[in-house]
């Protein structure tokens, strides 16, 4: 899930950075371009936690710029197939829910909730365990959910689930609606 991994890029830097300052610089760019970003191959960058080498820089030609290649250690969130998240409900509908585990988003269809949840219609759609008029669990907007993946999807700037409750010790831990 999460990963201490160092990576490498290039950093174009304008003149006027230089001095003193230039590895803060460097550091305040390389987090703002990087942080929150999506690599296909590592997963989510969470966080920079330092700078191991600042090589030295090329002046680009036809450009003001200067190119310094920058080796960084980072955190990254990457998820598995197989793997247990606990996650928070962004969307119900007939079909499945929709839900959120950091930056990834994940799918489970209404095959893979349990068979005793029952898809209810209204202001705010739901899957509802309930014996007789007794209400046992219920997923919705913003309920949280312990889910297994069982698929993903890598694009180059994205990573797409899909997951199950269908599971022992998986399903709704916290609902917002029954108290």
């Amino acid at each position: 899930m999460f990963f201490h991994i160092v990576l490498e890029r290039n950093m174009q830097l304008h003149p006027r950075h230089f001095g003193r300052n230039l590895r803060k610089n460097l550091m305040a760019k390389l987090m703002k371009d990087v942080e929150g970003t999506c690599n296909g191959q590592h997963g989510f960058v969470v966080a920079i936690t330092g700078i191991e080498n600042i090589g030295k820089g090329l002046i680009r030609d036809g450009t003001r710029f200067v190119t310094f290649p920058v080796k960084y250690q980072c955190v990254v969130f990457k998820p598995f197939k197989g793997e247990i998240l606990e996650a928070v409900v962004t969307m119900v509908n007939k079909m499945g829910f929709f839900a959120e585990a950091s930056p990834v988003q994940i799918f489970v269809s209404n095959h893979l909730i349990l068979d005793e949840m029952e898809f209810q219609y209204g202001d705010m759609p739901n899957y509802t365990t309930s014996y007789g008029s007794v209400c046992f669990s219920k997923i919705q907007k913003d309920s949280e959910v312990r889910l297994k993946i069982i698929g993903t999807r890598v694009d180059a700037t994205e990573i797409f689930c899909i997951g199950t409750i269908k599971d022992d010790f998986l399903g709704v831990i916290n609902d917002t609606a029954i108290a």
